[in-house]
């Protein structure tokens, strides 16, 4: 018998995505980031969300996809990875879906390159081809801190 997981439904570059909603503290309008200094070109900065500093990486940028400003859609996902609170900054996030184990199918070998590492699998919702996003591997790098060391490390 299949079982069925839920999932917070977001759309990046036209595209549907879908985080496990277990992982997901959150979801709130993105109102202002604090650029940081030498960050990754990804992570746009930090915002202060319900009494914590989150640093906020642009899944766009992650991704590789034309950057595009901010709007009233624009919202932040804030995923726990490794006991660390993490904005992602994606177009529009509001639907909650539960997606059954039976639709999930493994990423096509094609996608093998990096954005194949992002996905944990595809499923199809609603007619709607879903890419479903492995949280773990869009922040791998992406929120350790700094390295130690000085310049030419």
């Amino acid at each position: 018998m299949a079982t069925s997981e839920p999932y917070i439904l977001f759309e990046l570059a036209g595209t549907p995505y879908a985080v496990p909603s277990a992982g997901v503290q959150r979801m709130e309008m993105l109102e202002h980031v604090t650029p940081v200094p030498n960050a990754p070109p990804f992570v746009d900065g930090v915002v202060f969300s319900r009494g914590r500093v989150v640093p906020a990486i642009n899944l766009r940028r992650r991704f590789g996809f034309e950057r595009v400003a901010y709007d009233l859609r624009t919202r932040l996902i804030v995923v726990t990875h490794a006991d660390r609170a993490v904005g992602l900054i994606v177009d529009s996030a509001r639907e909650f879906v539960s997606i059954s184990t039976d639709a999930v199918q493994p990423p096509p070998d094609a996608l093998a390159g990096t954005s194949g590492n992002y996905l944990s699998g595809i499923a199809t919702v609603a007619d709607r081809v879903v890419l479903l996003l492995d949280v773990s591997e869009v922040l791998k790098h992406a929120a350790d801190p700094a390295p130690a060391g000085g310049p030419g490390d």
